[in-house]
């Protein structure tokens, strides 16, 4: 007599079958050396080109970069089903597979090529020292800054002269969250495509237009034409504190907030240009905010400022009409 199938029996063949699809892509075109038990190694052609995205030049030249981690793959497999080409492929080790059955899965739906690798290959796609085992390779996709205005944003995140990746993926993330409609890296600021810069925005990255401009005066000229309210953030030197911003109105209004690098802050010749120059009120004895933190203190108050507004307009009762 057969034996009974199971939904456990079922979901374990189910997964067998998965991990049975993933497969080094087209073995043929590999030799032995670059396989080990069917398995793509780091001396595989295909994950040393893929290594070379973690440089800046390499990626600029492809047009790609790497995601790493559950949750950036994630959103970039989410990303995939929104925008066919986002995702070139997946790569991820035996283990990763095991604990991430329906990722793998989701990439197989989104028909993304999934690649196995050794962990060797996969700490050669990381720049960490603890590699997940799971990295998409990804279309870069920069949104031009006239598309940007165009969109008649209401809230714009703009980075100027900011280098340190961590802080500029962490404001990224929490652009995303605060709901603004867009990350603009103005002047020689960081590649948001960076590996720690991929990695803090836990993959907000793939949420909301991310844009390039070189050119900072002609950007901010550009956003205060469009008929945004283009606000510096400063230390002790600026026009107004954020409490009176608030109570001023200027939040209100749609908004770009400039923040510029952890050590220098904004350019004179920036803050000279902005419609204010704001500071953070500190209450307490701290000597200073760090970027990410002023930023995320910034970016909620404007869209707590903009939310009520949408509120309040729709809370306006309609005119009664008039008996007949």
């Amino acid at each position: 007599m057969p034996a009974r199938s199971t939904p456990r029996s079922r979901r374990a063949e189910q997964a067998a079958a998965d991990r049975a699809r993933i497969a080094p892509g087209n073995s043929a075109a590999v030799n032995d050396r670059e396989l080990e038990d069917g398995v793509l190694t780091e001396r595989s052609g295909r994950v040393a080109s893929a290594h070379r995205l973690l440089r800046k030049p390499r990626r600029a030249e492809a047009g790609e970069f790497l995601a790493e981690g559950a949750q950036a793959v994630a959103e970039a497999i989410a990303a995939e089903l929104r925008s066919p080409g986002t995702v070139k492929e997946l790569y991820i080790t035996k283990d990763a597979g095991t604990r991430n059955v329906e990722l793998v899965r989701a990439a197989f739906a989104a028909r993304i090529e999934v690649t196995q690798v050794t962990e060797r290959a996969a700490a050669a796609l990381s720049d960490t020292v603890s590699p997940q085992g799971i990295v998409a390779r990804c279309a870069i996709i920069l949104t031009d800054v006239s598309e940007v205005i165009a969109a008649r944003p209401r809230l714009v995140a703009v980075l100027v002269e900011t280098n340190d990746p961590g802080n500029a993926g962490t404001i990224i993330r929490l652009a995303d969250a605060a709901g603004a409609d867009a990350v603009i890296f103005a002047g020689e600021s960081v590649d948001p495509f960076n590996p720690k810069a991929v990695r803090a925005s836990t993959g907000s990255l793939f949420h909301l237009p991310v844009a390039r401009a070189a050119d900072v005066l002609g950007l901010v000229s550009a956003l205060s034409e469009a008929g945004l309210s283009v606000l510096a953030t400063t230390g002790a030197a600026a026009n107004i504190d954020l409490d009176r911003a608030t109570d001023d109105g200027i939040l209100d209004l749609p908004t770009a907030w400039l923040f510029g690098s952890e050590a220098h802050g904004l350019p004179p010749e920036v803050i000279a240009v902005a419609d204010e120059s704001i500071s953070v009120p500190i209450y307490g004895a701290a000597e200073s905010l760090n970027l990410a933190t002023a930023a995320a203190i910034c970016l909620y108050a404007s869209a707590r400022a903009l939310r009520a507004g949408r509120n309040a307009g729709a809370d306006v009762d309609e005119p009664a009409e008039s008996p007949m």
